[in-house]
């Protein structure tokens, strides 16, 4: 029985839940524009090559684009004298989800900031609004994508660079750049949060949730220091990749050679040297799904570290995020909720039989992958080329026309009708529901000139970028009013609060400095001053001198000497202090 779709339902898109994500992360006090634009699912090319004598799985492809903006204040020589503030982007995230019928991948294209997010004066110690704000994006994401059964991958590549999505961002002194060790670390603190918070949520729909990192060049010892440092670190995290985990070939063939394990994404290193693997080999080797060279995987990644960008002499690392849901044993060997054409549901299928990696990195087989148990989607295919046998059949029968004809009076189109929401809310391949889509829906084509047009501006002053800023989102929104306002809810850690320029509260511990007793006074008194007795020959009265041409006060009277007081020029010294010199013979 074929699955029916549900039509997507008349009705704006309701972005509350993505409103609601992002204000708990937010700085309390600071309001933000959020400005979403997203793509309706689209069919695309397959990821990976299929096997040989299998065609490539269906695959759809949404786009999605996250924009931050906020408030700053106009000059009064600014154009427009009665605006009190205008909006300046300071964060731009794009994202890529490609589904099939057996997973759901979440791929992160660019990430970009302009470095205006100082001009909020925020606290030392507050959490980075950019960092909570990628990792809040994609949790709401991945919650409203998930799909019974079926699993979900989120994949990026890191690699460091002065500016993605913002041209002349490097200009502002602002902006602070990451380097590549840098930039690794800092991605895989994003995505630390998706593994810490299923294990804590009660009732998690995931069974696993593993991440993966991969660094070409290093091995697993220094890897393991862009790990971030937790508790649960040592658990969450694997330090290799998971191509074969994900790939659902490897639970149906004995084998799997690796040009069917390699996904393409747009601007991504591997893909262009699978690429370059695929012209190097011949039309005889591609139907075998062999490379000449690189027959394992293994190879593949050594040969990566000479390759493309991670040969250009700085790091780069491929991260992946693996949720394995908690019945996906039970779907296993599913093609859309179909039943199993061998075995019972509770029947597991066989599972790939155990290699020797060792003696596959040295001897590949020569023969083609082989299934070990029998398609799932071998019955569908029959049954759909038989309906397409059926419909070819009606086509040929025309059916002939008689009586008299009535022509149609001309419709006229009395208001603009948005065609990209009237398609299914689910299938087979994807999930679209309403509360994950962005608030702006457009094209494929409408999408790249609205991202394209980033590229054409100046962020390089802030006159420039709140000018870049206004442009952008009136060319977006096609003159109508678009883009969301939140208010931050995260209160502020206790020793970040207050301004970061007011000075602290002083900590006086005189009372509790202890001074350092002078020599010879161990003897005295506790309450003793330690009064130190000069000779009376030692003693002299200093001269007052009057300058009115008055005596001196002789009276014994405590008047203060006059501070201007001039010393004697000669120095008297006593009998007694008066050494003679011996006189030589």
């Amino acid at each position: 029985m074929a699955k029916t779709l549900s039509v997507a339902p008349k009705q704006p898109q309701s972005c509350a839940a993505l409103l609601e994500k992002l204000s708990s992360v937010l700085p309390k006090g600071h309001q933000f524009g959020i400005y979403h634009l997203s793509t309706p699912p689209t069919k695309t090319d397959a990821l990976c090559h299929p096997p040989p004598d299998q065609r490539p799985d269906r695959t759809y492809c949404e786009n999605h684009f996250l924009a931050v903006t906020i408030k700053s204040e106009s000059k009064p020589s600014s154009s427009e004298p009665h605006a009190d503030w205008r909006p300046v982007i300071v964060l731009a995230l794009e994202i890529f989800i490609f589904t099939t019928a057996y997973s759901s991948i979440f791929f992160v294209s660019k990430a970009d900031s302009t470095g205006y997010l100082h001009l909020l004066n925020l606290p030392k110690g507050t959490p980075s609004p950019i960092r909570e704000v990628s990792s809040a994006f994609l949790a709401y994401l991945i919650d409203k994508r998930r799909r019974k059964g079926i699993q979900t991958t989120v994949n990026l590549f890191a690699r460091a660079q002065d500016q993605y999505l913002f041209p002349g961002s490097i200009k502002n002194g602002g902006k602070h750049v990451l380097d590549d060790r840098g930039l690794v670390k800092w991605w895989c603190r994003v995505l630390d949060p998706l593994l810490e918070e299923q294990q804590q949520k009660q009732g998690s729909p995931w069974q696993v949730v593993k991440g993966y990192l991969l660094i070409p060049g290093l091995d697993h010892y220094e890897t393991r220091a862009f790990i971030p440092r937790t508790a649960t670190s040592a658990a969450n995290w694997v330090l290799g990749h998971p191509l074969e985990k994900i790939s659902h070939y490897c639970q149906e063939y004995d084998w799997v050679p690796p040009r069917c394990l390699i996904p393409k994404y747009p601007d991504d290193p591997k893909s262009r040297y699978r690429d370059e693997l695929d012209e190097e080999a011949s039309n005889k080797e591609q139907n075998s799904g062999a490379w000449r060279s690189v027959k394992t995987l293994e190879q593949f990644w050594e040969m990566m570290s000479f390759r493309q960008e991670c040969s250009s002499g700085r790091m780069t690392g491929f991260i992946w995020v693996v949720f394995d849901p908690k019945d996906a044993e039970v779907n296993r060997g599913r093609v859309g909720g179909t039943p199993m054409p061998n075995g019972t549901p509770d029947q597991a299928p066989p599972g790939t039989p155990s290699r020797n990696r060792h003696a596959l990195s040295s001897a590949t087989p020569k023969s083609s992958p082989k299934k070990t148990f029998g398609s799932p989607s071998k019955q569908a295919d029959l049954g759909r080329v038989e309906q397409k046998k059926k419909a070819k059949d009606k086509k040929k029968k025309k059916k002939i026309l008689k009586g008299p004809i009535i022509p149609r009076q001309p419709r006229i189109k009395t208001r603009q009708r948005n065609y990209l929401v009237d398609r299914p809310v689910s299938s087979a391949y994807y999930y679209w529901p309403a509360e994950g889509r962005g608030q702006k829906i457009v094209d494929e084509s409408d999408y790249k000139r609205c991202t394209e047009l980033l590229l054409r501006l100046d962020f390089a002053t802030l006159d420039k970028a709140a000018g870049s800023t206004r442009r952008w989102i009136e060319e977006v929104g096609m003159g109508s009013q678009w883009g969301l306002d939140v208010q931050g809810k995260m209160e502020m850690p206790p020793a970040a609060q207050g301004s970061g320029t007011a000075a602290g509260v002083v900590n006086n511990l005189s009372g509790l400095v202890r001074k350092k007793p002078i020599e010879g006074s161990e003897g005295q008194g506790q309450n003793g001053a330690g009064v130190n007795m000069l000779g009376a020959g030692l003693v002299r009265k200093k001269r007052k001198e009057s300058t009115d041409g008055a005596e001196p006060n002789t009276d014994g009277s405590s008047h203060p000497a006059p501070s201007t007081a001039e010393e004697p020029k000669v120095n008297m010294l006593g009998a007694g202090m008066v050494r003679k010199k011996p006189k030589l013979a």
